[in-house]
């Protein structure tokens, strides 16, 4: 299985690892574009005004600037690790075991505008760089990331499941994924899309399937291993599941 997640705008600080070393990540196929986006985004950051303006950020955020202007040399840490936020904040990967975490890594992979694809253990370093972002040269990253990106998922033969956010599903459609939503429903049976909380329910529903011990390859296995951490998931179409919050 492999559940596809959505990146954070914020990052961890700091890290422990060597400077990013591309040629290290998974899917090498990638490994053309990224080396372009990282050249880019060095290159920008030297001319500040213009990178806060493509990259979208204030002036108060001028920090984020200097993060991309040390991409090759700063250090790294685990994707799982890098990501911060309310999806990340559920996943808590902090409190998983060492089992867990092995499992995790190799299931969870976060859809990135930087990297087209990373593995929950792949070392990256803090940076800045958003799905809707147009850099100079480069243009709207959803022309950049398709060609390579939905031909490499399209070879995936595990089950996929796609929790990302539409941005980044933008940038690599899977029509044979697993989809999800997260909806509301009172007392009266009535249902809405949850927006506010919608990052945290599948942060959990993200730890269950990263770290459960055994494989799982359909959609009611799905099912099953979310009811068991008590997680309401229902069908509705052929690769379409309703997260439901009661309440």
């Amino acid at each position: 299985m492999l559940v596809l997640l959505p990146p954070s705008e914020t990052k961890a600080a700091g890290g422990h690892g060597d400077p990013l070393d591309l040629d290290s990540l998974s899917t090498p196929e990638l490994t053309p574009v990224r080396r372009k986006l990282v050249d880019v985004l060095v290159e920008l950051a030297a001319d500040v005004p213009a990178s806060l303006a493509a990259l979208g950020l204030s002036a108060r955020q001028e920090a984020e600037v200097r993060r991309n202007a040390a991409l090759r040399t700063a250090p790294t840490m685990p994707a799982l690790r890098r990501y911060t936020g309310v999806l990340y904040d559920a996943l808590d990967v902090p409190s998983m075991s060492v089992a867990e975490l092995g499992r995790a890594e190799q299931r969870l992979s976060v859809g990135s505008a930087l990297f087209g694809l990373v593995r929950g253990g792949d070392e990256i370093p803090a940076y800045r760089l958003s799905a809707a972002s147009v850099l100079p040269a480069v243009g709207p990253l959803r022309e950049l990331w398709r060609p390579v990106l939905e031909p490499m998922l399209s070879t995936v033969d595990d089950l996929v499941v796609d929790l990302r956010s539409g941005a980044y599903a933008a940038l690599a459609r899977v029509p044979h994924a697993v989809t999800v939503r997260v909806v509301s429903e009172d007392g009266a049976g009535r249902r809405k899309t949850v927006s506010h909380h919608n990052k945290a329910y599948k942060g959990k529903l993200a730890r269950v399937l990263g770290t459960a011990r055994g494989q799982v390859s359909t959609v009611d296995g799905i099912r099953r291993i979310a009811e068991k951490a008590g997680i309401v998931l229902e069908q509705t179409g052929d690769r379409a599941l309703d997260l439901v919050v009661t309440g």
